[in-house]
């Protein structure tokens, strides 16, 4: 598909536009709730699929409604006290440099090769899923290890979103219950909190690039605001064995999706 420019103030922003943004914020909302993401991996593809926007437009778009619904999200998480805060700030301060550092890479590093690393790492992470269950009472410490490897995972998460345009939730969670023994609640929750500051930065870099669709964003923010604390408030419920059996099917959706369009791209 020929990338275009997305509906700007000279085309009609008519019912399919309206309710396509709106739609496509109520399955990212529930989505961010339920597994910890931002929901950008669900709203980047349907924005080029439904509305024709194009990939970097659509990545800006999605970023900017993110913040929105990762605020809405971590409020959720917070209301259970399974939001690790400190943690989920470390993260953050990691992943705005290496978002950086991801963005100065992008041009030198060839994009098919980085994309499917990706996808075998995330092959790695639904098997390992499997051989550990996350125990809903175990907490996120701070030593003078678990600071450190919460700043080099936010920077290693920041370095792939910026090549890739994939990460988030997508690595910090399963980083969070694999190496850290974090509860899958806490790991969602302050996934999410991570995604606050990382997306606000993003957001006004691409607001400076004229990348971002704010009508749109604000459509889709709203609509993932109404459906975000339902997807948490699920997680709640789902015994922490089918919450790694309902992730890894995410993820391997995520990584089949990432592998077609590596494969259109061998293509053209």
């Amino acid at each position: 598909m020929p990338e275009t420019d997305a509906p700007g103030t000279d085309r009609p922003r008519g019912a399919k536009y309206i309710l396509s943004c709106l739609g496509i914020g109520l399955l990212a909302g529930l989505l961010s709730g339920l597994f910890g993401v931002g929901g950008g991996t669900v709203i980047v593809p349907l924005l080029v699929l439904m509305l024709a926007y194009n990939q970097r437009l659509a990545a800006g778009t999605s970023l900017a409604a993110i913040v929105p619904t990762a605020s809405v999200g971590v409020i959720s998480y917070a209301l259970n006290d399974s939001v690790a805060w400190i943690p989920g700030l470390l993260l953050a301060a990691g992943a705005v440099v290496g978002a950086q550092i991801g963005t100065w890479l992008l041009p030198r590093v060839p994009l098919a090769v980085l994309r499917w690393s990706f996808i075998g790492f995330l092959a790695a992470v639904v098997v390992s899923l499997f051989l550990v269950i996350p125990s809903r009472d175990a907490g996120l410490p701070l030593t003078a290890l678990s600071i450190t490897g919460l700043v080099v995972l936010g920077v290693a998460t920041g370095i792939v979103a910026g090549l890739i345009g994939v990460g988030g939730g997508i690595i910090v969670v399963p980083a969070l219950l694999l190496l850290f023994g974090t509860s899958d609640l806490i790991a969602k929750g302050t996934s999410l909190l991570m995604m606050i500051p990382t997306a606000i930065s993003g957001t006004i870099g691409n607001l400076r690039r004229s990348n971002v669709d704010l009508p749109a964003a604000a459509l889709i923010g709203v609509a993932a605001c109404t459906t975000t604390a339902l997807g948490a408030w699920c997680a709640t419920l789902v015994d922490p064995f089918w919450g790694n059996v309902l992730f890894a099917a995410f993820i391997t959706f995520i990584a089949i999706q990432l592998a077609v369009r590596t494969l259109r791209m061998r293509r053209r």
